[in-house]
């Protein structure tokens, strides 16, 4: 667990550099309505909740963990070639005018599916397994799935789909953006993780 808990420590430090320098000029939101409106909307709705599983909702999350994913697309640090595509043209101005209104958008309710499995995820979410070095999510992401402002981003209410696909994408390496994830999600079985994501998706 040591070894998890010294790339949590990395992160955390390497996202509070950025939320400083996020927050060294004030964002636009009138502008960043207008910029989600022609680069974001048809995939993520128009109030950024949205209703396809595989496209994830991004209202209320955390602007810094935002702008950090952008950069990671552009820079190719995070592998998708249609974000890649959307964020090439974007200045760091606008991910930040984008993703603080985001942030000011409030998140829709999910549902969690299978009663059978949610147990299990509830289990794993709160407690982790310590015997496969698998750290509880709440530790990072908070009992109710907000996150922590700044280090770790807001899951609850999350589609469970989309959750499910980044979870495999950290455990294969094809995902390689976050240490800490790839750590953890290494250990995670198929079923693990499909309970994990539907708790999450009920998270409120």
């Amino acid at each position: 667990m040591k070894s998890i808990a010294t790339l949590i420590g990395a992160a955390a430090l390497a996202t509070l550099s950025l939320s400083v320098h996020a927050q060294s000029a004030q964002p636009d939101l009138r502008r960043g309505a207008q910029l989600y409106g022609q680069v974001c909307v048809a995939c993520h709705a128009a109030d950024g909740n949205s209703s396809t599983a595989a496209n994830p909702k991004l209202a209320q999350q955390h602007p810094e963990y935002l702008i950090k994913q952008l950069q990671d697309y552009k820079s190719g640090k995070r592998q998708n070639a249609i974000m890649a595509g959307f964020a090439a043209p974007l200045s760091d101005a606008d991910m930040r005018d984008i993703a603080f209104w985001l942030a000011s958008q409030a998140a829709t309710p999910g549902f969690a599916r299978d009663k059978d499995k949610v147990a299990l995820g509830e289990r794993i979410y709160r407690g982790g397994i310590a015997d496969r070095r698998i750290a509880a999510c709440a530790g990072c992401h908070s009992p109710n799935g907000a996150g922590i402002p700044a280090q770790y981003p807001r899951l609850a209410g999350q589609h469970a789909e989309y959750t499910v696909d980044q979870m495999k994408q950290f455990r294969s390496g094809a995902r390689g953006n976050s240490p800490v994830m790839t750590q953890i999600a290494q250990y995670m079985t198929d079923r693990e993780i499909e309970a994990v994501a539907d708790f999450i998706a009920g998270l409120r």
